[in-house]
């Protein structure tokens, strides 16, 4: 698990560079904000996270599968990482920021990602 990549990762990448060329000017990994969130745009006062399905567990998401072996290890981490994600929506929401979450599935729809991030950060704003 060492190797696994906890911030610039390639979905991460893709949602950046098209934020960035949609005009959107923002931070990155704020160590000042729980979870230090992958994307900050403080003039929306809204954080975006790129989650990986299967790390956080997209429900009705076919990579958000259950290895067979080391069963009880692989569900003790997945919970874990769903109540820390919890955890850190409501302290976000506590402080005032709007949260989105992009899925790494989503990522690959670039056309739909252009259509939806807009729409969003408009009613958040």
């Amino acid at each position: 698990m060492s190797r696994i990549r906890n911030r610039d990762t390639k979905p991460e990448l893709i949602v950046r560079s098209l934020l960035h060329r949609m005009g959107y000017r923002f931070r990155l990994h704020r160590k000042d904000l729980p979870g230090k969130p992958d994307i900050v745009l403080p003039k929306y006062r809204t954080v975006i996270f790129v989650h990986g399905c299967f790390w956080h567990r997209h429900k009705g998401c076919r990579f958000a599968y259950t290895p067979k072996s080391r069963i009880e290890f692989w569900n003790d981490k997945f919970a874990t990482n769903c109540r820390r994600d919890a955890s850190v929506m409501a302290s976000l929401a506590e402080r005032g920021w709007n949260t989105v979450i992009i899925w790494e599935c989503q990522v690959s729809n670039a056309s739909y990602l252009a259509r939806v991030l807009p729409w969003v950060l408009r009613r958040l704003s």
